[in-house]
């Protein structure tokens, strides 16, 4: 099971359109370097302080394109607000297993479903049809760099006990 990095995001702050970057410096226990949830300025850092399923998120490439194809939108793939688009991976299979993109090492933490606050700013649509197909929020377990085109490989297929992170 491998995939690869397609594009990576952050936000400065809530509210502000994500950025394209060719690489990301990734802090575990953090986030990435200059993204909203990394530096606390995201809509939901106060209640979501600490908890480690805020430090990235990823959507598949394939998800993306089905959802414009099936509803004839042009969302690009920064519009969906996840920092890392994947492609040839299926995330929701990541869940409670760690997986490693290029040198940095992650947990999958659990499904990145969209909320009502994306379905506001992004498109109505979005919330219905991509419950279970939005994304994984994962747990940067080491520090590094993570750039466009990297290889994400599988390294551990067991299930975590501390997976379900609540929140």
């Amino acid at each position: 099971m491998n995939g690869r990095v397609i594009e990576i995001y952050i936000a400065e702050s809530a509210g502000k359109d994500m950025e394209s970057i060719a690489r990301a410096r990734v802090f575990a226990g953090r986030g990435i370097e200059g993204d909203r949830y990394c530096t606390e300025k995201g809509t939901f850092s106060k209640k979501l302080k600490g908890k480690p399923f805020v430090e990235l998120t990823l959507i598949e490439k394939e998800e993306i394109d089905s959802f414009n194809h099936a509803f004839n939108q042009a969302h690009a793939y920064g519009d969906l607000r996840r920092n890392i688009v994947t492609e040839g991976i299926r995330l929701n299979d990541l869940v409670g297993k760690t997986f490693t993109i290029g040198p940095v090492s992650l947990k999958g933490l659990r499904l990145c479903e969209p909320c009502t606050h994306l379905s506001r700013t992004v498109n109505a649509l979005f919330l219905p049809h991509m419950l279970g197909k939005s994304g994984l929020r994962a747990q940067i377990l080491t520090n590094g760099t993570i750039k466009g085109g990297d290889a994400i490989t599988l390294t551990d297929n067991r299930l975590h006990a501390d997976t379900y992170e609540t929140g």
